[in-house]
């Protein structure tokens, strides 16, 4: 039988715990020292490679030969991190690191309050009333100071903190398992996708991407652009998308009206051009039925079928394959930013059979996606499951609730 824990309960902008104390909130503050002064920022070009991470407002961003701080600390971040109930803004410290301005550090009076018991409630709290700036959002030390934190007596902080350590150790497990059946089921899927290409290959026209297509690379824009107003394709919208999400697409403002060659026509295929994440070139989607004006950012670059002994869709799928993805990550240019140029696109090489049997293939891989999509809804359903156990027993925690 479970024993409801009748811990502290929070009201009225106080705490009041099960033996009759009551805490104003900002106490809290009063029981940690924030070191933001002695945080200091690497311009990337600055930073000699050490064994000692260095910290931004999500985490370690690179490691380098100083540190500035040797113990125990929390941090959350300032900008450049998001503040969202279970978004995880803040997160602990240890040993030798240094931490740029984009985080604050705290350091707990631990007679009085817990690193974990400030953790587990600035994460399992909406912070977005206390972020400020429109362009750069920004959770600034002043606003940091107005977040109410409850302080129940550090015996309690302790109960409840042992409770959620075990109920989360437990759900991290969980969603560790969802995660690995989630990549076996987009891996079998992928598996299978290639063995249909093998096998179509068989006997196949064999030739290059260049010979049965063309490319144009996006359009540039700029801010003062005057003229159009017209949908486009970046490079955030392609996600895992097959066909380009057009209801969700953004607007740009061109100069003039849109040249017709930078329109995009149903059957054209787009891939991503430019990245910093070289794992990201080459992705690809299909252009279904359009209404109105759609274009593609400079970052893109579209493909047009030229020859009616191939389907776009066959195509796409095909560029989706594994090994065409790897074909297009590897041969991607650049140092920082991963470029796919035309060149690269228009050697591919590609094996195909009659239209008839790329039809039939599709309504195969049609099948399979669905049976797949039923796999991965289910475990992504699952991880959405556990993170929202996890936010409930965060709120049940700081609400007496716990059982």
């Amino acid at each position: 039988m479970s024993r409801r824990r009748k811990f502290w309960k929070a009201s009225g902008g106080c705490c009041e715990g099960r033996f009759g104390f009551r805490l104003a909130n900002n106490t809290t503050w009063r029981s940690v020292d924030i070191l933001d002064r002695l945080r200091k920022p690497i311009t990337q070009s600055d930073r000699k490679a050490g064994p000692y991470p260095y910290y931004g407002a999500t985490g370690v961003l690179d490691f380098v030969e100083g540190y500035l701080f040797d113990e125990p600390l929390v941090l959350i971040g300032e900008d450049g991190a998001k503040w969202e109930a279970g978004a995880n803004s803040a997160f602990p410290i240890e040993g030798k690191a240094w931490v740029n301005n984009h985080a604050h550090v705290i350091r707990p009076h631990r007679g009085r309050v817990l690193d974990a018991w400030l953790i587990y409630y600035l994460n399992g709290s909406d912070l977005m009333p206390f972020v400020s700036g429109m362009t750069v959002p920004k959770l600034n030390q002043g606003r940091l100071r107005e977040i109410p934190i409850p302080l129940p007596p550090l015996e309690e902080q302790k109960q409840i903190v042992a409770v959620l350590d075990e109920a989360f150790e437990g759900l991290a497990r969980a969603r560790a398992h969802a995660e690995a059946n989630l990549g076996d089921a987009r891996e079998l899927f992928s598996e299978v996708v290639t063995r249909c290409f093998l096998k179509a290959g068989v006997g196949a026209t064999e030739t290059t991407l260049g010979s049965l297509a063309e490319f144009r690379n996006g359009l540039n824009y700029t801010r003062t652009s005057k003229g159009k107003s017209v949908k486009i394709v970046g490079v955030g919208d392609f996600k895992d998308h097959f066909t380009v999400p057009v209801e969700t697409l953004s607007e740009i403002v061109v100069d003039g009206d849109l040249a017709s060659e930078d329109r995009l026509r149903p059957g054209d295929l787009l891939a991503v051009r430019s990245n910093g994440n070289r794992e990201l070139i080459g992705r690809t989607m299909l252009v279904p039925d359009l209404t109105n004006a759609v274009s593609f950012s400079g970052f893109t670059i579209r493909i047009r079928l030229l020859s009616a002994k191939l389907l776009p869709e066959y195509l796409c799928e095909f560029m989706r394959t594994k090994a065409a993805r790897r074909m297009l990550i590897d041969g991607g240019g650049g140092s920082n930013i991963s470029n796919l140029n035309q060149k690269l696109l228009s050697s591919l090489p590609i094996a195909f059979p009659s239209i008839t049997d790329q039809r039939s293939i599709l309504e195969e891989l049609d099948g399979i996606r669905a049976k797949a999509g039923d796999l991965v809804g289910m475990y992504e359903t699952k991880i959405r499951q556990v993170d929202a156990l996890r936010q409930s027993l965060l709120q049940k925690a700081f609400a007496g609730e716990l059982t």
